[in-house]
């Protein structure tokens, strides 16, 4: 179990708060496009305000690649969390981040004031986590709060660095719903626990399908990487999705499967296309049967569709990383559709989607608020599913 030490276990009365958020958002011609990221971050700031802390803000904002581009500033996302806290946030406008701006803004601080630095990737050494620019951000606090899941399988120097010189490093109300979820669900599930990878490479996951054949009940593998499972089996998939050099990891990962009585699931059927279109003709291809050359599998038919929600009843914990099929165009969602309606309809189960094209899909088809717990981070929740100790949960004070 990891047990860090949160905003709840601290006093930051009249102390300065270093706080690391993801507000990593989309921006188009200096407006926000997408407010989720500035939402999601808001209990933790609230919280420290109430408590009386001085508060300072960072962040990274896409790949400025170590230089200022004022297309990547983060002072739109000053203005927006003004309005969203319903007060001031003193923006620092410094290219070096800890620059005259900044130092000023915290230094005439009052508690409860909210100042945001500028893009911490302006500096080269942030991804870097280089010493210098550690020791600068941790000069503007006596605390330091991890709140930017997203990042926090990436050792730079806002989520690490910055903890080697404060003495009170903890994790924000973000960071501890996903230690919460994906790291003690998994570890920690109530049974019988299944988990549902999709998404299109076998090598990408590798060392998730491992970790979770120790753990889960039932495994159930769809979209692009089921293509190498059915090679595997002695079955040719035409011209769908295919990582030859993995055929024999996945034969491996049948054989660990039986060895360990999980039960593991592949598609049943497949809908194929003659062309990678939602204009393509298509058709159903049974397991038993060969994808021919021209044909591609884009996603799981109806009978897969059925065998994967009939595995599904009953679970207890589930956890989803990647989708069906090709879910961004509507011929080839069904199988994705049908899944997220079977985690939608579960009673009293604990279901945890994994970030990334899973999170985008189950927001867009409208079972967000259904599902128990969707992460905030595509690669750090991939990381934390392979059983890796994260970086930016490491750097935090234990309990």
């Amino acid at each position: 179990m990891l047990n860090k030490k949160s905003v709840d276990d601290i006093n930051v009365k009249g102390k300065r708060v270093l706080v690391r958020c993801d507000f990593n958002v989309p921006i188009i011609d200096g407006k926000i496009t997408d407010e989720n990221r500035l939402v999601a971050a808001l209990p933790t700031i609230k919280k420290l305000i109430a408590d009386g802390g001085k508060v300072v803000l960072c962040s990274h904002l896409g790949k400025p690649k170590g230089e200022p581009k004022p297309e990547l500033s983060l002072a739109p996302v000053a203005v927006r969390l003004a309005e969203l806290l319903g007060q001031e946030v003193k923006f620092a406008a410094d290219a070096n981040v800890v620059g005259e701006n900044a130092k000023a803004a915290v230094a005439a601080m009052n508690d409860g004031d909210v100042v945001l630095l500028e893009n911490t990737r302006y500096r080269a050494e942030e991804t870097k986590n280089g010493e210098e620019f550690s020791k600068e951000l941790a000069s503007l606090c006596d605390v330091f709060v991890n709140d930017a899941f997203g990042t926090a399988h990436r050792a730079h120097c806002s989520n690490v660095g910055v903890t080697q010189y404060v003495d009170t490093a903890v994790v924000g109300y973000l960071m501890q719903k996903e230690i919460d979820f994906l790291g003690n669900a998994v570890n920690n599930p109530e049974r019988p626990f299944v988990a549902i990878l999709g998404g299109s490479k076998v090598s990408s996951k590798i060392s998730v399908i491992n970790n979770l054949l120790e753990k889960v009940d039932t495994l159930i593998i769809g979209g692009g990487m089921a293509y190498t499972f059915m090679a595997a089996d002695g079955k040719k998939v035409g011209n769908s999705l295919l990582e030859e050099d993995y055929i024999d990891y996945a034969k491996d990962m049948v054989k660990k499967a039986e060895e360990k009585g999980v039960k593991l699931l592949i598609p049943q059927d497949n809908v194929c296309a003659d062309d990678f279109s939602n204009d393509a003709n298509i058709k159903i291809v049974a397991k038993d049967q060969d994808i021919e050359d021209g044909w591609e599998g884009l996603d799981i038919g109806p009978k897969s569709c059925e065998v994967f929600c009939e595995a599904l009843k009953g679970a207890k914990t589930v956890v989803w990383n990647g989708p069906m099929g090709c879910f961004e165009m509507p011929k080839f969602a069904e199988g994705t559709i049908a899944v997220a309606k079977a985690l939608a309809d579960l009673d009293g189960a604990t279901t945890i989607i994994g970030g990334g094209d899973s999170a985008s899909a189950v927001n867009n088809l409208g079972f967000g608020d259904k599902m128990t717990h969707i992460s905030t981070g595509g690669g750090a929740s991939l990381e934390f599913l392979e059983g890796k100790e994260l970086p930016g949960v490491a750097a935090a004070n234990d309990k």
